[in-house]
């Protein structure tokens, strides 16, 4: 202990580890006391030596040495070994004449006697010094060395436990466990029987071993198993899946089987035989080595199979035998005249019972199809025989029954229905008397009672047990078929296992130790010492079934007895008993049995020497107390005594021992030993550790371990005696009902959690006391949460069986069982009173354990006053004492509520208490008192309130309603001008007044309530430290919570579920709403109505899929933009209004492959087309554009077909009809009557493409044949002339631009706050702007998928509103431009969203069908509508900007600024003193390079034939070299970019040295003016001509080396060489759309002559006349 006020180094009397020696049991001895340097840590005695481990890991030596070269002086005093200096030792182990070491890094050190191998050195027969000994593990390439934890030293063998607690052994002797025939064994190799399990202790005897071993949990499942013959390699199991069944045979045979030898002779292996082959229920005699073919059926409970085959011949068949064994009656004849039938009859069975001891546990009685006879089958080869001739025989069968029942329970495991009964293989010696069986329940089911093993109260602790061990089959689950594990996967019934699986928590596993352990023995036997039953000897490990679930956490063995400790400290010993060392009056015990010591002695720690045991126990002080059982030691006798034993060759020999006991007997002189750790025997010696109580420290501790062993002492009885009995009742389901049974069934299974915890602390403090002594190893300081949740869950448990009147049903069961007289439930249960009641007792039993919570705190409080305050140990003692302490006050408090919940219900109106009592209900207040009134109620009513900590109730003389408190608000009604003391309580559909009947009583209701739903909310319900009455504090709960609940009322909200957020009564936030119907409303709530953007899906029925709606919402209606998918298919993408479709929206009909498919876009008016709108028929390849009303097509509209035709002018009833025009792919027109779809009817003009002409009457459907009744007139007959030919005025009976897409418009401006365009103030659309902007962006975050990094940069600086008053400079004209494309870029802005919208409409209507030549002036027109329309929601922004063509002064410094290239606005006009502002100037950059696709297309498509002479003309006259181009075009030779003189020389080489130059001739002109493409604005276009015009100019001005003035006569030959060589496909095109597009202002300018060049260039090369 660092912090203790005294340390223990300078203290020269020593606090800590002081030794005491002493020899037998007399009154007379006194322990000497052996005086060393430092404490003592550990100890361990051989026949006449000894070793010491002390502080600092240093080794001492003691007793005869006969090994080292001189013999010490004085035998008695300890020697330091010398050889181990500068090694810090961790443990040691001595054996009879050897001794060994492990060092912190996990090496082994062995000194002493070599004879037999046992130091694992080769070649000596002594080793003086301690030697370092290799573990190597060569399964691994290259081999390493295995760290080890611990030693273990027999007489002439040695173990050890590695790191990865595997087994090693080393020496001679069957009792290593290795699979070899040469002893002695010099090299440790490992105990392949025990790989792949998880060893946590090893022990030897003389001449046996034993391990105590983990239980195969879920956690140990991934280790690897041994499934291959370590020999031959071949797999030990195989598997056929049948019909119904799996047959799995081990039937192996490994031709390498071993053969026995033993250096001593004390086993002679006979020669090979066949291995027995018995019927199962007979017993072998060794006479009859019959060989029946059956398997056996059952064997007994699951042991490791032998890996290692050490059987001849082995040939165990469990294939069909097993399952005819159990599917059927027959099992094959036995064939050497046994008894035919396979099963003993009743009498039989009970027989053999009765001969089985107390190890026998009986689980569950196997059940077989026919006459359900119940066969306890004993397995083949636990039969003991008395001939050792057999002994191998025996050994070898009982290995392969071994075998046949892990592969039988794995079978079981894997897809039996039935329970399979398995049965402990030990049998009892021939005589041997029947032990006692009291000490251990052994339950015997005759055939009437185990038919009821299907009843839920048959819940064993077996269970558990059972599954973990059935799945310790290696290899076989990963060949299982799965329809077997799906059938194995079926529920049997509900079970409570009562120990818990693998721990309580998962990082908690391996902090605990375990308690679900297994003991495992081998070696020889003749004297019972491993356990089996039998005195046969053991070659492989082989599992004690009777140690299994006795929750064994320390064995022990010495010379030929064995003993295991047990978490309720308990001790089992067996083997010989010669001289008492047992404890018991069994000798030879073969069987494991209890040892005798009077009632409440706890046994803790245990050591066995030669003939003798010490046991070291708990009494009734805190003080340890000592227990000897064994030989008596007389003075004087020890030499003689030594030398007869080794003539004698381990004959029994009390006669000459001089007396033994009968008993464990108390060895008085312990008292003055003080506080004993650990007690170690070995030959005839005996040694205690105890340590001073320095500051009570000591004594605080060894407390705190004996008050944890005491209580699950209590509660392992506690559970054994009561609880299992009374689930296993057959009159309990009816007397306690489902719901209170299942109550109980969950109260065992916390019990046993509870019970389990506190076995594994008990264990662990128990181990602290043994080796640490100290505070920092402490779970419960650690882990303090596990125990407190443990103790938590434990008492809600068992607060909701208490308050369903669990313990009342539970009177008459329990009465029925423990009879009249409870003294057993009185005694358990430590109540004091006088004639108790049957259900108090039973609640005084099951609150028990809530006790030792104080005992915690207080034993905590008490180690932590033995350090100093400001330590930290004393902080974490006083922290976890306090967390203790305060979980004691709130159990209480849970318990005081039970029982005022329990007796409200006992006087409870009893329809009621039907439906309103629930498990984790607790009552907090009733108004039984008239306390609380209803307003306004009836004279005659009764209104009763009671409030639980789930629900307020409002009972009425019949009825009551519940109002769960989640979703209850409740407001004092202030009592200044009423005078009454009211409170107002909301809930969802519901609000009502209660009166209180004083100030008092109202402010108890209003803080009872509030704090009953902050409770509610806060989560913790029933758990958390419930309505803390009288703490004062007012915690009123939020108005605004997160709840969920179901509407009753009828309404459109009738039998909704909603969850999510609530405010005062009413659903507001985001919630979930459910209606029964299968509709799904998902999204944001205001005032108890959807509103915000959600989402709603609606199921129709009839073709099962569903409707299904996202976007926005208003006072429970769809408002606003979103999507509706149809079931039917269709999507509508666009406004909703009151639920209907409304404003702008699309709709989309079918896919491209369904019968229908169509997209509609346009304007909606109350669920109807009413409006400008564009229809796309894709299956008729047709597109109308035009106006609608109510679904129909009425009013003037346009239809395009895939086939070029076109009609412009009226429609009715969807229909042509009325005036109007069409034209045909080949410009034949029509004008006049239609009445259907492209049909003819009525007077009328048709022109034919030559320009005749018919007038007249004209009937039918274009293109299959008119009539005609009229005059053909052929007005060019003499004229040459054709382009005369009348050509016909489209647009003139089609819609406007300026009337298209109003609604568009329209919802940009409601979206700035206007009814109408311009009405409105423009701050108040500037905050709408911020909110769109800013709720956008919330609604974004949500998905941050769809937001990318440039975007939300966009966003982010939007988010700053630009100013927007004041004049207008060119500074603020710039910033205005900035904005508005930022504005355009997102579809959050107002602005964004609204061009977003445009072009989706431009798009829909000029794309696919709608790309005819004939729509380009309605698609310009249409753009510059836009641009009106945008431009005057600008100007609202905005309102200082001039309007469309005004002015803004320009300052003279920004003339710099004007000249950049490329800039989209500064178009350089002639020097004026300002900037016209236009709509185009300023809003085309942002909305043409977004719609230009389609419109170019159409240019394209309008100048075809035009661009197809151009382009004929361009690439002819690209063909000539550049200056015979020059030539051709007229441009004056000053401009030919070559030198004049050179020029004229010769005609030939001039053409070379041109054509070598031609990339020179008006390069960066050329390249300059491709561009032209490039660009999408007219503006930019302009730039870019006027870009080219300035390259030739500098080139030419570098020709002439002078500045110079163009004329046009020399200006446009060289420009129009420069288009020619640009090679633009489509310039016809671009000419047109500058034209249409231009800003008008600049038409006059330089732009517009530079324009005006262009344009006769383009129709200069079409005429041009190449000759």
């Amino acid at each position: 202990m660092e912090t203790q006020r005294k340390s223990s180094e300078d203290d020269s009397e020593g606090e800590r580890g002081l030794l005491h020696t002493w020899k037998g049991y007399s009154c007379s001895v006194t322990p000497e006391r052996l005086l060393l340097p430092r404490p003592v840590l550990q100890v361990a005695l051989g026949i006449r030596h000894g070793v010491l481990l002390v502080e600092g890991g240093q080794v001492y030596s003691f007793g005869e040495l006969s090994w080292k070269q001189s013999q010490p002086l004085e035998p008695e005093k300890p020697t330091l070994e010398s050889a181990l200096s500068g090694q810090r030792v961790i443990s040691i182990a001595a054996g009879s004449f050897h001794s060994g070491a492990v060092t912190e890094d996990g090496g082994v050190h062995m000194w002493g006697d070599n004879a037999s191998g046992q130091c694992g050195l080769s070649g000596l027969s002594t080793v003086p010094n301690p030697t370092p000994v290799a573990l190597l593990d060569s399964d691994i390439n290259p081999p390493q060395t295995v760290p080890v934890l611990e030693l273990a030293c027999g007489r002439q063998h040695t173990l050890a436990l590695s790191v990865q607690r595997e087994v090693w052994a080393w020496g001679s002797g069957c009792q290593l466990g290795l699979n070899v025939t040469v002893f002695p064994v010099w090299k440790p190799q490992k105990v392949e029987h025990l790989a792949g399990r998880y060893v946590l202790q090893v022990a030897c005897g003389a001449m046996h071993s034993l391990a105590l071993v983990r239980c195969l949990g879920p956690h140990d499942l991934q280790r690897p198993h041994v499934d291959k013959c370590r020999q031959c390699n071949q797999l030990l199991y195989t598997m056929t899946d049948k019909e119904d069944h799996v047959i799995i045979s081990d039937g192996h045979y490994c031709p390498l089987g071993v053969e026995l030898t033993e250096d001593e002779g004390c086993l002679e292996a006979p020669a090979p035989i066949q291995i027995l082959r018995t019927s199962p229920s007979e017993p072998v005699l060794p006479s009859q080595t019959s060989t029946s073919n059956s398997g056996s059926p059952a064997p007994s409970e699951c042991a490791e199979p032998s890996s290692d085959s050490t059987q001849e011949k082995e040939e165990l068949v469990l294939a069909n035998g097993a399952l005819a064994a159990l599917e059927s009656d027959s099992l094959a004849q036995s064939q050497s005249g046994l008894k035919s039938s396979p099963y003993p009859d009743e009498q039989a069975v009970k027989d053999y019972l009765k001969k089985l001891s107390d190890n026998t546990q009986v689980e569950q009685t196997a059940k077989t199809n026919t006459g359900g006879l119940h066969a306890l089958l004993p397995a083949a080869g636990g039969l003991s025989t008395s001939n050792p001739g057999s002994a191998l025989n025996s050994l070898v069968s009982s290995c392969a029954s071994a075998v046949g029942e892990r592969v039988a329970s794995t079978y079981e495991a894997l897809s039996l229905k039935k329970m399979m009964n398995y049965l402990p293989s030990g049998v009892p010696r021939p005589g041997g008397t029947t032990g006692d069986n009291t000490t251990d329940r052994v339950r015997l089911e005759d055939s009437t009672q185990a038919k009821k093993s299907s009843s839920t109260g048959d819940i064993r602790e077996e269970e558990a047990e059972g599954l973990r061990r059935r799945l310790s089959l290696p290899g076989l689950l990963s060949q299982v078929s799965p329809r077997l594990l799906r059938k194995a996967a079926r529920p049997r019934m509900r079970a409570v296992a009562l120990t818990p699986l693998g721990g309580l928590i998962p990082e908690a596993q391996d902090v605990f130790p375990t308690l679900q352990t297994e003991v495992w023995s081998w070696g020889h036997g003749e004297h019972g010492q491993l356990g089996h039953g039998d005195s046969l000897a053991r070659l492989q490990p082989l599992c004690i079934k009777s140690l299994n679930n006795k929750e064994v956490v320390r064995v022990v063995a010495g010379a030929h007895h064995s003993l295991a400790l047990t978490a309720q400290s308990q001790v089992f010993s067996w083997g010989s008993n010669s001289c008492g060392q047992l404890g018991h009056m069994e000798s030879p015990s073969t069987v494991p049995r209890l040892a005798k010591l009077s009632e409440g002695i706890r046994v803790w720690d245990v050591s066995a020497g030669e003939k003798h045991t010490v046991l070291l126990a708990d009494g009734d002080c805190i003080q340890p107390i000592i227990y000897y059982s064994g030989q008596q030691v007389r003075e004087g006798e020890e030499g003689s005594l030594a030398k007869e034993k080794e003539e004698a060759g381990e004959k029994e020999e009390e006669q000459h021992a001089g007396g033994y006991t009968q008993q464990p007997v108390l060895l008085p002189f312990c008292m003055n030993l003080r506080y004993v750790s650990n007690v170690f025997a070995g030959g005839r010696s005996c040694v205690a550790l105890s340590d001073r109580n320095v500051m009570g420290f000591i004594a605080s501790l060894h407390e705190l371990a004996s008050a944890e062993r005491k209580i699950y002492c209590k509660l392992s009885n506690i559970k054994t005696q009561i609880i299992r009995p009374l689930l296993e009742l057959e009159s309990l389901s009816s007397a306690l009902g489902q719901v209170t049974l299942g109550l109980l069934q969950t109260l065992a299974g916390r019990f046993s959690l509870l019970c389990h915890l506190t076995g594994q602390h008990a264990a662990s403090l128990t181990a602290n006391l043994r080796r640490g002594r100290d505070v920092k190893s402490l779970l419960v300081l650690d882990h303090s949460d596990i125990f407190l949740e443990c103790y938590k869950e434990y008492c809600s448990a068992l607060g909701n069986f208490q308050v369903m009147g669990g313990f009342q049903s539970l009177t008459k069961p329990s009465l029925d069982f423990f009879g009249k007289t409870p003294e057993l439930l009185q005694k358990l249960s430590e109540c004091s009173e006088e004639n108790p009641a049957m259900s108090d007792l039973l609640v005084a039993l099951f609150y028990l354990p809530t006790r030792h919570l104080h005992e915690y705190g207080r034993l905590l409080l008490k180690l932590a006053t033995c350090f100093e305050v400001c330590s930290d140990d004393y902080q974490k003692l006083q922290e976890s004492c306090s967390k203790f302490e305060a979980m004691v006050l709130q159990l209480k408090r849970k318990r005081k509520e039970a029982d005022y919940t329990f007796n409200f219900w006992k006087n409870f109106p009893g329809k009621m208490t039907e439906s309103l009592r629930k498990p984790q209900r607790r009552l907090i207040c009733e108004s039984s008192n008239k306390s609380l009134t209803l307003q306004n109620a009836g004279r005659f009513s009764v209104n009763w309130f009671i409030l639980f900590n789930d629900a307020l109730v409002h009972a009425q003389f019949s009825t009551h309603h519940v109002f769960p408190l989640a979703t209850l608000w409740v407001e004092p009604i202030s009592e200044e001008n009423t005078g009454i003391y009211g409170l107002k309580v909301i809930t969802p559909e519901e609000t009502f007044t209660l009166l209180a009947s004083s100030p008092m009583e109202k402010a108890k209701w209003l803080r009872s309530i509030n704090q009953a739903v902050d409770q509610v909310l806060s989560g913790a319900g029933q758990d958390a430290a419930s309505v803390s009455s009288g703490s004062g504090q007012k915690s009123e709960p939020p108005i605004s919570r997160t709840a969920s609940y179901t509407f009753y009322k009828d309404g459109r909200l009738k039998d909704a579920k909603y969850e999510g957020r609530w405010l005062t009564g009413k659903p507001h936030g985001r919630g979930v709403l459910k209606w029964p119907d299968g509709r799904i409303y998902t999204g944001s709530f205001k005032n108890g109505l959807e509103d915000g953007f959600g989402e709603f899906v609606a199921p129709i029925k009839t073709i099962n899929k569903n409707d299904h709606y996202q976007g926005h919402w208003k006072d429970g209606k769809m408002h606003g933009l979103g999507a509706y998918r149809y079931a039917s298919g269709e999507v509508y993408d666009g406004s909703f209004q009151d639920s209907m479709r409304h404003g702008h929206g699309m709709l989309r009909s079918g896919k491209l492959n369904t019968s229908s498919p169509s997209v509609f876009i346009g304007q909606w008016l109350q669920d109807k087309k009413t409006g400008y709108g564009v229809f796309d028929d894709i299956t008729k390849g047709e597109k109308y554009m035009g106006m609608w009303q109510e679904h129909q097509r009425q009013g003037t509209g346009v239809v395009v077909t895939q086939f070029g035709l076109y009609y412009e002018g009226a429609f009715k009833d969807n229909k042509m009809m009325g005036t109007g025009v069409l034209l045909s792919e080949d410009d034949t027109t029509y004008e006049g009557e239609f009445s259907d779809d492209w049909t003819l009817n009525g007077k009328g003009v048709l022109t034919m493409p030559n320009g005749d002409y018919l007038e007249g009457s004209f009937n039918g459907e274009w293109g299959s044949g008119l009539k005609v009744s009229g005059s053909y007139f052929k007005p060019h007959l003499f004229d040459t002339d054709k382009d005369k030919s009348r050509a016909v005025k489209l647009g003139r009976l089609c819609v406007c631009a300026e009337d298209k897409w109003q609604a568009v418009f329209l919802e940009c401006w409601s979206q700035l706050g206007c009814e109408a365009p311009g009405r409105g103030e423009s701050c108040k659309a500037w905050e709408n702007i911020a909110v769109a902007l800013t709720t956008g962006l919330l609604h974004i975050q949500d998905s941050p998928e769809i937001l990318s990094r440039s975007h939300s940069r966009t966003l982010e600086s939007l988010e700053f509103i630009p100013q927007h008053e004041g004049p207008i400079t060119m500074d603020r004209y710039h910033t205005i431009r900035l904005y508005l494309i930022k504005a355009c870029d997102t579809p959050l802005h107002p602005l964004g969203r609204l061009v977003e919208t445009l072009v989706a409409v431009y798009r829909m209507t000029y794309v696919g069908v709608g790309a005819n030549r004939r729509l380009l002036p309605q698609a310009v027109n249409e753009i510059k509508s836009y641009l009106n329309r945008i431009y005057q929601i600008v100007r609202f922004l905005f309102p200082d900007l001039p309007e469309e063509g005004g002015l803004i002064p320009e300052p003279t410094t920004n003339l710099q600024e004007k000249k950049e290239p490329g800039s989209t606005d500064a178009q350089p006009e002639s020097p004026k003193p300002g900037r016209v502002v236009s709509s185009s100037a300023l809003l085309l950059p942002v909305l043409l390079p977004r719609l230009y696709p389609p419109l170019f297309t159409l240019y394209a498509l309008d100048k075809e034939r035009e661009d197809d002479v151009y382009w004929e003309c361009v690439l002819r006259l690209n063909k000539q070299p550049d200056l015979a181009l020059l030539a051709f075009l007229g441009v004056q030779q000053k401009f030919w970019p070559v030198s004049f003189s050179v020029a004229l020389s010769v005609l030939g080489e001039k053409q070379q040295v041109l054509s070598s130059t031609k990339d020179a001739c008006f390069a960066s002109a050329v390249e300059t003016l491709q561009q032209i493409s490039t660009t999408f604005t007219p503006s930019d276009k302009l730039q870019v001509i006027q870009l080219t015009f300035e390259e030739i100019t500098r080139e030419v001005q570098s020709l002439l080396k002078q500045d110079f003035l163009w004329s046009m006569d020399e200006l446009f030959p060289v420009f129009l060489y420069v288009v020619l060589r640009a090679r633009i496909r489509n310039l016809g095109s671009e000419v047109s759309l500058i034209e249409d597009l231009m800003d008008p202002c600049v038409q006059h300018g330089e732009h517009g002559i530079m324009f005006t060049t262009l344009k006769a260039c383009y129709y200069q090369i079409q005429h041009e006349k190449v000759t």
